[in-house]
């Protein structure tokens, strides 16, 4: 078990217990900002648990049938996440209004605001978690995870803000505000993991800094290297998908420029995690001294994409 499946283990486990306290409570109080919250930690639970076989099923080597990998088991787990979030905020919104016309009583007790406290450091140590290892291993899996706990912390503030107000106003429509809060909360950080899903499965280019690092990285590559075009990018789940033209000197050998590309390649591998590159070479047709000086083109994006012509620094 790798440090990503144990962090969304990690998870998946806290948030059970945060889920069935908090139901417990709510439902011998009748608070509804309590139970919107363990219904919340609830969806963390399924969520988590998606996120574990999606990253189990993503980690998985490529085969006949995956010749690219599993990548996309991670996107297509952020999608069913968010959809499923979606329907539990709008749930909170029709128990709400239910609650309200049926006029219940609340009746907190001091287990109510002693379980949130608790859920609110659990949410606040399982979100740290998450988003470090999210960002070390580049898993959007544990990101979107990273993100509706941090979400978490904003509906258990909320759901505590209640208990106190309402239970000392004797309102219970404090109960209920906070209650939908939690539920647009919940709805807002739904979207952005629907965004995220849809952009690795739309096969969207790889973040602008990343891409610049890269070219940074092509770039500082010394003679016979004479410039590089068609650049293109992609991910798949935490997988980064490279491939570009690289232009070589013609009169370097077939050797000398295979050397320089899996040169590049090692270069790429080992500053930028999780990334497949691959490098179609190309013989520069450009008419200069063959010498490192003439040989350098600077790379333009369009033009180049465009004509295949490389472009001289004068």
């Amino acid at each position: 078990m790798d440090i990503q499946q144990k962090a969304s283990l990690f998870a998946i486990i806290s948030a059970s217990i945060l889920a069935l306290s908090k139901f417990a409570v709510g439902l011998v109080s009748g608070s509804m900002a309590v139970a919107a919250s363990g219904l919340d930690s609830l969806l963390d639970v399924f969520m988590s648990g998606i996120n574990f076989f999606a990253i189990k099923k993503a980690a998985k080597p490529a085969d006949i049938d995956h010749q690219y990998g599993h990548g996309k088991a991670a996107d297509i787990a952020a999608v069913i996440q968010s959809f499923v979030i979606i329907f539990s905020g709008i749930t909170i919104f029709h128990g709400v209004v239910e609650k309200f016309l049926r006029k219940e009583v609340i009746a907190y007790s001091v287990f109510d605001l002693g379980v949130m406290i608790l859920s609110l450091a659990f949410s606040a140590v399982i979100s740290t978690v998450l988003r470090r290892i999210g960002n070390k291993t580049g898993s959007n899996p544990l990101k979107a995870d990273a993100l509706h706990y941090t979400s978490d912390l904003y509906s258990n503030s909320a759901a505590i803000a209640a208990i106190v107000i309402t239970y000392y106003t004797g309102m219970t429509y404090f109960d209920y505000l906070f209650a939908v809060i939690t539920g647009f909360i919940i709805i807002f950080s739904a979207i952005k993991i629907l965004k995220t899903g849809f952009l690795g499965l739309m096969d969207t280019r790889i973040p602008e800094p990343i891409e610049k690092e890269i070219e940074s990285i092509i770039e500082k590559t010394p003679y016979p290297y004479a410039g590089y075009h068609k650049f293109r990018s992609r991910f798949s789940g935490n997988k980064k998908y490279v491939d570009f033209h690289l232009l070589i000197c013609r009169k370097a050998s077939i050797g000398e420029s295979h050397k320089l590309a899996s040169e590049i390649e090692h270069e790429l591998e080992n500053n930028i995690d999780t990334i497949d590159v691959v490098i179609h070479l190309e013989p520069c047709s450009y008419d200069c001294e063959l010498t490192d000086m003439t040989c350098k083109i600077t790379r333009n994006v369009g033009k180049e994409a465009e004509s295949g012509e490389p472009f001289t620094d004068d």
